[in-house]
């Protein structure tokens, strides 16, 4: 298997799909490479595409606050998408991106061997949990994959858009913060009180 590195540079010479003719950088992961906790978007943004890490625009931020909410930040999980370029205008990434791109994500989770993951959006769990995963009756709810549990939550652009979607988001929270305490407790930050 690929090392971390080898797997990165790999990724960043990609030209297998018309997205990496766009790009400004490929968005190839970011945070704790021994990590306990996997997110995962469906791809990169303008901001993200202009540093070259995931989730830095308005909806970075709020996953900063959502995680935070939950003991958590970006040195305890680490955060990556289905696909590695932005899609133009942000739109929704199409199979034959995502097929092309996959490949980076499995390396990526067979090296992390997480013990969650958190699908931020309908587009990741639609790609990683059911392909008919419906995000609005599905959110919240665990599955188990190869022995990892698997949820869904909102994407943070989508509570942005819709701020009705936060309370709904608020319980999926506490609900991963739950899988969290009995699966990997390490990885909770320790309170300031």
């Amino acid at each position: 298997m690929m090392t971390w590195e080898e797997l990165e540079q790999t990724c960043k010479q990609c030209q297998g799909c018309p997205l990496a003719e766009t790009r400004t950088h490929v968005v190839f992961g970011v945070g704790n490479r021994q990590a306990d906790i996997l997110l995962i978007g469906e791809g990169p943004g303008e901001q993200e595409d202009l540093q070259g890490v995931p989730f830095v625009g308005p909806a970075g931020k709020l996953l900063d606050r959502m995680l935070s909410l939950i003991d958590l930040d970006r040195t305890k999980v680490y955060i990556a998408n289905i696909v590695k370029c932005r899609p133009p205008k942000n739109r929704d990434p199409l199979n034959t991106e995502q097929d092309a791109c996959i490949g980076y994500l499995r390396v990526q989770t067979a090296l992390l061997r997480p013990k969650i993951i958190v699908c931020l959006g309908r587009i990741a769990a639609m790609r990683l949990i059911d392909k008919d995963f419906r995000i609005t009756r599905q959110h919240g709810q665990w599955f188990e994959r190869a022995g990892v549990q698997m949820t869904a939550i909102y994407h943070p652009s989508a509570v942005l858009r819709d701020p009705e979607k936060g309370p709904d988001t608020f319980v999926d929270l506490k609900s991963i913060q739950e899988k969290v305490r009995q699966l990997c407790p390490d990885s909770l930050l320790p309170r300031p009180w």
